[in-house]
């Protein structure tokens, strides 16, 4: 599946839009993936990850997977559609209240695993929809390397920042890079001209 098919795809079901959006990372950028919108659609979810995981056999690096684990709350249905492509079980990290407040005086949120264990020498693809800079895949990843389990690989399907993000030696996965333009807050054009960012979720 091509760069330009899957483009198709996110936007027939509405999952690109456009506009001033605040990101996850605190950045703002005039376009969103909201992978939400592609995922409801059970049919095309599973084409999309079959296609994925087809990508990640293909490159002969996977070996042998116990699980696929995501952080919730983006990555539980990419998770669940790799892991049925992989046959093997699906978990999920959650997010739980961290120490201290963000930029915008919220609670900071942390991942933990609160329904599922991981057993020591198991081996998981780490699976989410869309990355910027990698911080929920990095917590999860970290989540894995501290039950004493391994990572296989990551499976995104849409890597915004166009192969910048890397997890060390870990192979990673994405059916589409894109970099949209974003900025700081500081910085944005958007906010200079006096619009203000929406954050409409993954």
């Amino acid at each position: 599946m091509t760069n330009e098919e899957v483009l198709q795809i996110f936007k027939d079901t509405g999952a690109l839009l456009e506009g001033h959006f605040e990101l996850r990372s605190k950045l703002h950028s005039n376009r969103y993936f909201q992978c939400a919108n592609v995922l409801r659609y059970p049919r095309i979810a599973g084409r999309l990850c079959d296609a994925l995981v087809g990508n990640m056999k293909a490159a002969g690096v996977l070996g042998k997977v116990d699980g696929v684990i995501s952080p919730a709350v983006g990555g539980i249905l990419v998770g669940h559609e790799v892991a049925r492509a992989l046959d093997v079980k699906c978990i999920f990290a959650e997010k739980v209240q961290g120490e201290g407040v963000d930029a915008a005086g919220k609670p900071n949120t942390v991942l933990a695993m609160r329904r599922f264990e991981m057993k020591p020498g198991e081996r998981y693809v780490v699976a989410e929809d869309v990355v910027t800079k990698g911080g929920r895949v990095q917590e999860t990843i970290d989540l894995v390397k501290a039950a004493g389990a391994e990572v296989a690989a990551v499976a995104l399907l849409v890597d915004r920042s166009a192969g910048k993000v890397a997890f060390g030696d870990i192979p990673m996965f994405s059916l589409m890079q894109m970099t949209p333009e974003t900025w700081t807050a500081a910085d944005c054009p958007m906010c200079k001209a006096g619009s203000r960012p929406v954050h409409p979720g993954s």
